[in-house]
């Protein structure tokens, strides 16, 4: 399952696709600005300041293989053809794990965010979750951040907090919160 028909929006602009790794490939450059935009604003997402466009590019072509392969898939919101927002499903390899994923890097461009755009990420990847099979879903975030509300609101359950999980984008160490959702 590459490319698949967008999800249907109340924001006739704004719409929901899985990209294929070409096409991916194809948006790379955007794909890193929306990725440097959320680093830039402070956003944990695996990264620390100074971070650089180039960065970001290497960050998403390391991506690119994985979904080729279908270990991956990358869901991003186009708007006007172009993405503004991204979250991935990775999916669990193990045997015994088959019917469950990671949710990784649901970004918002700092552009275009309040706009309900993360949580039509978020529904979207829950059918497409279902539609492979996966019925559990696990994630975590910066404990404190904005998207730690989100999470609840969308049908997430709240684990526990890991203290001085990651080093913060800025400086220090952050705290994470661990969530799943059961589709």
């Amino acid at each position: 399952m590459n490319e698949m028909s967008p999800v249907s929006s109340p924001n006739p602009a704004l719409e929901i696709e899985i990209l294929s790794a070409e096409n991916a490939a194809r948006q790379l450059d955007l794909l890193a600005d929306i990725l440097l935009g959320c680093v830039e604003g402070g956003a944990g997402v695996g990264f620390v300041q100074p971070f650089s466009h180039a960065e970001a590019v290497r960050f998403w072509q390391s991506r690119l293989p994985g979904i080729e392969n279908g270990e991956r898939y990358l869901l991003a919101a186009m708007e006007a053809g172009s993405p503004v927002g991204t979250v991935m499903l990775d999916l669990a390899p193990q045997d015994n794990g088959r019917h469950r994923a990671e949710v990784a890097k649901l970004l918002v461009h700092p552009d275009f965010r309040r706009r309900g755009i993360a949580r039509k990420l978020l529904e979207a990847l829950d059918q497409l979750a279902v539609s492979l099979g996966r019925t559990l879903l696990v994630l975590d975030t910066v404990t404190g951040d904005t998207a730690e509300g989100l999470y609840p609101q969308c049908g997430y359950i709240r684990v526990g907090v890991i203290p001085d999980y990651a080093r913060h984008p800025v400086e220090g160490y952050s705290a994470t919160t661990v969530f799943y959702k059961q589709l």
